[in-house]
């Protein structure tokens, strides 16, 4: 139980004691925005990027979950 509270706490901690993150950097967000006033298609390529890179942990999330459920309802 004390292994348990000790690792929590140390979650805890790391996860209120993060630097600070910036969602992209300032070349990415001025061609994200000249693209989309010029109809560029670079602007489309950087969305599909960002959507591929945000699904691939989801779906490896959902798989797991998906599996660990299924045993824990077989027993």
């Amino acid at each position: 139980m004390k292994k348990m509270f000790a690792i929590l706490l140390l979650i805890f901690l790391c996860a209120s004691f993060r630097p600070t993150a910036y969602a992209q950097c300032a070349m990415c967000t001025a061609n994200a925005e000249m693209g989309v006033k010029n109809g560029n298609t670079q602007t489309k390529g950087l969305n599909s990027g960002v959507i591929y890179l945000l699904a691939i942990p989801f779906l490896l999330v959902s798989t797991v979950g998906v599996v660990w459920y299924r045993n824990y309802r077989a027993k």
